[in-house]
């Protein structure tokens, strides 16, 4: 993906309620690295305040291409970029910011209610949401779905829908 390329990809189909997608493309990655490049790739067209809702199965690379992508904002090296499963938030920047979110461990609205989204999407910065299926309300505010699917060994095939509320 080149810079540019998100906003002239075709049109897509529609991903929920109270968001269409208005742009679709598709693309394979053959190991991590690729993956990592396309999530510093992607952080070129990212504008904060912007939320991301990555979905996938456990193992699919969606930690990778966080990963990539905190490291395209240049707001930490990809080996510092872990998954929050167990802390459920992380925080990288300074002066600009990114949060990462992994809803894994959620298991009803009344303990998403608790992690202080609200206060997360009030600030101009990225916020990257793992599980971002389990977000409910909250998911309307997305400019992006991304689903990465585990296709064989290191391959995987990911899917961006650019949204619109």
């Amino acid at each position: 993906m080149r810079p540019g390329q998100l906003q002239k990809a075709g049109a897509g189909s529609t991903p929920g309620p109270q968001a269409k997608a208005e742009t679709r493309f598709e693309l394979l990655t053959h190991s991590a690295a690729e993956t990592l490049e396309f999530g510093r790739l992607l952080a070129h067209e990212l504008l904060a305040p912007c939320l991301i809702l990555l979905e996938g199965d456990l193992g699919s690379g969606k930690t990778t291409l966080t990963k990539g992508i905190v490291s395209g904002l240049r707001l930490a090296k990809e080996d510092e970029v872990t998954s929050p499963s167990f802390a459920l938030v992380h925080e990288y920047g300074q002066e600009k910011k990114a949060y990462h979110v992994d809803l894994y461990r959620i298991e009803s609205p009344q303990e998403l209610s608790t992690l202080g989204l609200e206060e997360l999407f009030a600030q101009p910065a990225v916020v990257i949401v793992e599980w971002g299926e389990k977000l409910g309300k909250y998911a309307t505010r997305a400019q992006f779905r991304i689903k990465m699917e585990y296709l064989a060994s290191d391959d995987r095939k990911i899917t961006v829908e650019r949204l619109a509320a």
